[in-house]
């Protein structure tokens, strides 16, 4: 059993903390953003968000691997896009009638490496009060060879902030998810979940996804009734490409974004973002819709959010956050252009912001 073993590896973040562990899947160093998730399932769809690219993933929920892993609930194409994956315990025996793979044979079979064994409550105290930073998971005999200066260390590696990753993860060509429905929706693809796609398309909309540097006059060319901005990784800001796409389809159709989609509007509509202390991440954040003052319990991944004190006088905030009040919603009636932060297609669960979708493809 691993618990009658030695650590053979090491959590290091960029502080100096250690936390040391077992590693599983692939056995190389893995380099990133070390942030946590407090979901209680749905770790094949953690691993497989493009909006995780580049961050080491720590869950917060003890038992990761429980049921397997399978072919039918990726959020994207060509496997996990984490950069690693810590957990508590992981489970190399799954059971479940759907599953297809165990946890540590899915990362070895993709190349990202896993520690297990460490106490990820305490991690997640320590990111939480000081903060996201980076992290490297590596063996114990690897660290040694590094030395004990942190600082020195992560010098040779890249930092977070004011990065434009969406880059890394977009579609570099065109494609057409549905081609069934009496309404067309243009998804601009910043790292898109496929279940955002699936919910458009659910509603009866044909759905093509085009790069995140696709141009207004590539968008209009297919005609929309409606254009979606999907969620995606890294600082909204830098985006400028698709933030001057959004300015100059503002008014032109129907607009809906969605996370990283979100705070590209916001930014489109001369609002600002920042980079929050350790973000949100999981399916328990409790939004409050302003209008109908329902609370919806929502899905998050996201470490940026829009300035509400910089959004213009026609920007209305629509929902917000009830634990830290932050920015979760906007809308532009003007510009006929609505966003929220958080995931409503919410893959797992819970589907408290489904009605999000009824609208946008209503008003088609």
């Amino acid at each position: 059993m691993e618990q009658l073993k030695a650590h053979d590896s090491v959590l290091w973040l960029e502080d100096g903390t250690e936390f040391p562990g077992w590693a599983f899947g692939a056995r190389r160093t893995g380099f990133g953003e070390v942030i946590f998730n407090t979901a209680m399932a749905g770790y094949q769809e953690v691993l497989t968000d493009p909006s995780y690219t580049q961050q080491l993933v720590v869950m917060t929920y003890p038992h990761q691997g429980n049921y397997g892993l399978n072919s039918l609930d990726n959020e994207s194409k060509g496997g996990p896009k984490v950069a690693g994956f810590i957990v508590h315990e992981q489970v190399s025996r799954p059971s479940n009638f759907t599953s297809e793979i165990a946890l540590p044979a899915y990362l070895e079979k993709h190349g990202i490496p896993g520690l297990s064994g460490i106490d990820t409550r305490a991690l997640t105290l320590h990111i939480r009060s000081k903060g996201a930073m980076r992290g490297l998971i590596l063996s114990l005999d690897e660290k040694k060879k590094l030395g004990g200066d942190s600082q020195a260390v992560f010098a040779r590696y890249p930092t977070f902030a004011g990065r434009d990753l969406i880059l890394e993860v977009t579609t570099k060509q065109p494609y057409w998810y549905s081609e069934k429905g009496s309404k067309t929706v243009v998804a601009v693809d910043f790292g898109v979940k496929t279940n955002l796609l699936k919910e458009i398309a659910d509603r009866g909309a044909k759905v093509v996804v085009v790069p995140a540097t696709a141009t207004r006059d590539e968008i209009l060319s297919y005609k929309p009734d409606g254009v979606f901005l999907s969620n995606g990784p890294g600082d909204p800001a830098e985006a400028k490409y698709a933030i001057k796409t959004v300015k100059e389809l503002l008014g032109q159709k129907p607009i809906f974004g969605v996370c990283m989609g979100h705070q590209i509007l916001g930014l489109a509509l001369g609002g600002k973002t920042f980079k929050m202390k350790f973000g949100h991440r999981g399916v328990n954040q409790p939004v409050l819709n302003v209008s109908t003052r329902n609370v919806e319990i929502s899905s998050h991944n996201h470490g940026y959010a829009v300035d509400p004190a910089s959004l213009p006088a026609d920007v209305t905030v629509t929902h917000k956050n009830l634990n830290d009040g932050c920015c979760e919603g906007l809308e532009c009636q003007k510009q006929h252009a609505f966003s929220v932060q958080y995931h409503p297609e919410s893959a797992p669960g819970p589907h408290d912001s489904s009605y999000l979708f009824d609208r946008f493809v209503q008003a088609l």
